[in-house]
């Protein structure tokens, strides 16, 4: 009963629908229904400006963060898996929850910041790699969907690598992987839509392409 208490507080705090509270908050208008018709940060930006995309972009990273950090410390009592086990599989459920969010009919967001989130409390290191190399890819492609999924790729690849000398559990190395591949499962449209070469970007992010 304890686990199943866990991963329902942490399914419920991913579910928090970020984008569409702040679009009808802010702006009076549901964030789905404009844009790409997505619940995530980047339809977010592109729909409410980059000031209230920037707090949804904190908001979603905050409920993986909380659902790793926090979660697993609120004394629900005995659990039949190890601290490092909750941890990992409350920020699971939470990135499902932002994915399948109850509030809103399990329409949400592709799971890219809520991951992001998650795997910031569970491995910093190859998560710094990973936003790394998502910022290269926008801003040479300008698409930000790419840099997701390679950012998302990266992060395996840095955790398997050894980063620092840093020995990660083999549970941590399976969840990057799997949370690489969820991520590309949800972004099969924009996948699409880049190899059709109509795939909506982001110019203004190419610095390096602006002249005086």
């Amino acid at each position: 009963m304890a686990l199943a208490g866990a991963l329902i507080v942490a399914y419920l705090i991913g579910a928090f629908p970020s984008s569409v509270v702040f679009g009808r908050v802010f702006r009076g208008i549901d964030v789905r229904q404009h844009g790409s018709g997505n619940a995530g940060a980047t339809n977010a930006w592109r729909v409410l400006g980059w000031r209230l995309g920037v707090a949804v972009l904190a908001t979603d990273l905050a409920k993986g963060v909380a659902a790793t950090a926090v979660v697993p410390r609120i004394p629900f009592g005995p659990t039949p898996v190890d601290a490092q086990t909750l941890a990992a599989l409350c920020g699971i459920v939470a990135v499902v929850g932002h994915v399948f969010p109850v509030y809103i009919g399990f329409r949400g967001g592709k799971g890219v910041a809520t991951a992001a989130g998650m795997l910031i409390g569970l491995l910093p290191i190859p998560v710094g790699i990973g936003i790394g190399v998502f910022a290269v890819a926008v801003i040479a492609s300008g698409w930000i969907s790419l840099g997701s999924l390679l950012g998302a790729w990266a992060v395996p690849v840095a955790t398997l690598l050894h980063p620092a000398n840093l020995r990660y559990p083999p549970l941590f190395l399976a969840l990057t992987f799997v949370l690489a591949a969820f991520i590309t499962y949800t972004h099969r449209g924009n996948i699409r839509r880049m190899v059709a070469g109509t795939e909506r970007s982001f110019p203004n992010l190419q610095f390096w392409r602006k002249r005086p």
